[in-house]
């Protein structure tokens, strides 16, 4: 019986990897192949000249160093948010549930917009500041505070339902072997979460450098300071210099590429001491 279906299975196997193929193809493989020799037009040569203009080295560094920091807020911010959702019970859980799923849902201008009414000088929080001289719109604390935003929740949903599979005997036998709740979170749930804070990090991460609609109101977009990559593409294209912003795309794109590459690999090796 197993002999006679295995042609079925070589069968099911051949027609999902030739969808697969083709579906990565369409939709990943191939804008991404347009992507690079649409940008060798100019050579390479003309792709380090783009790189040379201070403007553009400005908005890289300040994308990837939000995007960075962003990250790394999100990683105790969600980490947090996931832990009280699953070990405490307390009133209206389940509207702070729903609303960590927010960010996905709400389109990115409308959060630019209420975080910029809110931050700015004359924002419900940021009037607060403005006597002590700090501002945050139009700053990169601003930028920051829009990718907390819309990054946490990756850590949330990624990290949540490996917490909620830990079994509490692994805490309880912990600290009757005299460990303290330090020592047991370090040792012994640490371990079994960090592969998925890696990969919910890495995802925030990414989706932070890419992100255009939340940040272009609340950086207030000003050449050297607050301009991000994204926007500075869309300048691009709009002033038709399509091979500088497919240049400025391309380079954006082995730079996270490399990023997730080395948070995969790091994620990789933490998963497999765990088995």
């Amino acid at each position: 019986m197993l002999i006679e279906t295995r042609p079925y299975k070589k069968l099911h196997f051949g027609i999902s990897l030739g969808l697969t193929v083709f579906y990565s193809s369409a939709v990943v493989v191939i804008p991404l192949l347009g992507l690079f020799f649409h940008s060798l037009g100019i050579g390479v040569s003309g792709i380090l000249e783009v790189f040379a203009d201070e403007r553009i080295r400005s908005a890289l560094f300040l994308s990837f160093s939000v995007g960075f920091i962003s990250a790394i807020i999100n990683l105790f911010v969600g980490f947090l948010f996931a832990w009280v959702l699953v070990r405490y019970n307390f009133p209206f859980k389940k509207l702070l549930d729903t609303l960590i799923d927010l960010p996905f849902t709400l389109p990115t201008a409308v959060a630019g917009i209420a975080l910029t009414t809110i931050y700015s000088q004359n924002g419900i929080i940021g009037s607060y500041f403005e006597p002590w001289g700090i501002k945050i719109a139009y700053t990169p604390i601003g930028i920051v505070i829009a990718l907390v935003f819309i990054g946490f929740p990756f850590v949330v949903r990624t990290v949540q339902p490996v917490i909620e599979e830990l079994p509490k005997e692994l805490e309880e036998s912990a600290r009757c072997l005299g460990a303290t709740p330090f020592q047991t979170f370090y040792k012994v749930l640490l371990p079994e979460l960090w592969p998925s804070l890696l990969a919910g990090t890495g995802m925030a991460f990414a989706r932070s450098i890419g992100e255009y609609g939340s940040v272009v109101f609340i950086s207030g977009n000003i050449p050297g300071k607050t301009e991000i990559l994204p926007l500075l593409i869309v300048t691009k294209l709009e002033q038709y210099e399509y091979q500088k912003a497919t240049s400025i795309a391309l380079v954006m794109l082995l730079t996270s590429f490399v990023f997730m590459f080395l948070i995969n690999l790091l994620q990789e090796r933490a998963s497999k001491k765990l088995s």
